[in-house]
């Protein structure tokens, strides 16, 4: 069985194509670009170049592309957009078009032909990854595709963006505390989570089979449990410090005690320290993160705890060198980066069961053969 897991964070999406018939430290895997990423540079380029832009597509990741685009806009240039597209940069299109952006219609984008630098925007791009592996001799034809991506979730009308992705996370924790609670069937991605069902429709475009989405930094998270030492701790805190955002989860046998969310660029090391010590204690309250521009804080075991370590990942780990904590930086299959990647194979084998006791024993370490062995 191969399952394409793509892991999509804001400064690099994250590829493992599973094998099953290998270990997982063969499996191929690359660490590209995030689609905001090529997005942004397509923008400035235009910029440069002194072209009107137009967007079409569907929702996607925002951060550098949005950024890219306001920076197009104050140049004195155009931006179109068809009205999925824009939503990339707020669910409330009367917002996007305050700041500058002219809606057309789909039949409108058509006809604007060459006056314009076209640019589609998707989190997933199946042709991109198909040419990428099959350059390198490797067909891309999976069994199933699982693909993580952040999502805010569309909040009501005057309501916090921030209050609304941590509602979300309380509300799937509140049901269960496994982290795979945060893996979703394709087909029963909750309605809120636009983003998530942006991808997982762009996934089904050109992949019939089964599909998972969950969110990224819960499936960092659950990947660095794999981590042998992290697996060999009762109780512990497992940080994700993305680009973007920080997440992190007190844990007692693998079961959520609590976390807390913000934005890494509000974080140093020392703040990032004493947040991680209130959680600890159980003492993190909502506000002191809500309040600082973070997502929020939950705790559900006021009794404080001793963590037996605490597991890092994340491309700004660094950001806890140096920590007053029993700080470890996981490794789990020997790859940081594909710490997401492999959490979304936990999500795959919960969410279709009948593919779990396969992806569990590839997990486990089952020894199999050599590479040459299986392609022949």
């Amino acid at each position: 069985m191969k399952i394409l897991c793509v892991d999509i964070g804001t400064g690099t999406q994250d590829i493992l194509l599973y094998d099953s018939e290998k270990e997982l430290e063969n499996a191929y895997q690359l660490v590209l670009p995030s689609p905001t990423m090529r997005v942004a540079r397509a923008v400035r380029q235009a910029t440069r170049e002194r072209r009107p832009i137009l967007l079409t597509g569907v929702l996607m990741g925002g951060g550098p592309c949005q950024w890219a685009v306001e920076d197009h806009l104050r140049a004195g240039l155009p931006v179109y957009a068809t009205p999925e597209a824009a939503q990339t940069f707020n669910d409330d299109l009367d917002a996007v078009q305050a700041m500058g952006v002219r809606l057309v219609s789909e039949d409108e984008a058509a006809r604007m032909g060459d006056r314009v630098v076209h640019l589609v925007l998707r989190d997933f791009d199946w042709e991109a990854l198909r040419r990428a592996f099959e350059a390198f001799g490797v067909p891309l034809r999976p069994d199933g595709v699982a693909v993580a991506v952040f999502d805010h979730g569309a909040a009501p009308p005057g309501y916090s963006d921030r209050r609304f992705r941590f509602d979300y996370l309380a509300q799937r924790l509140a049901e269960h505390r496994a982290l795979t609670v945060f893996a979703h069937r394709g087909e029963e991605i909750p309605a809120p989570l636009t983003r998530l069902q942006a991808v997982v429709r762009t996934v089904r475009e050109a992949f019939d089979g089964p599909v998972v989405g969950m969110d990224t930094a819960p499936a960092a998270v659950l990947g660095a449990t794999l981590d042998p030492r992290v697996a060999s701790w009762r109780q512990c805190l497992v940080v994700n410090i993305g680009n973007f955002h920080t997440l992190a989860f007190r844990l007692r046998e693998g079961q959520v005690e609590g976390l807390f969310e913000h934005h890494t660029g509000f974080l140093d090391g020392e703040k990032l320290d004493r947040l991680l010590g209130r959680l600890a204690e159980g003492a993190l309250g909502f506000e002191e993160v809500f309040d600082d521009m973070g997502h929020g804080a939950l705790v559900f075991e006021a009794a404080s705890m001793r963590p037996e370590g605490v597991a890092v990942v994340g491309p700004r780990r660094g950001l806890l060198r140096g920590s007053r904590h029993p700080v470890y930086f996981a490794v789990p299959y020997g790859d940081m980066m594909l710490a997401g990647c492999f959490g979304l194979l936990c999500g795959f084998a919960a969410c279709y069961p009948e593919f779990a006791p396969l992806i569990r024993d590839s997990l486990q370490g089952a020894p199999r053969p050599a590479p040459w062995e299986v392609e022949r």
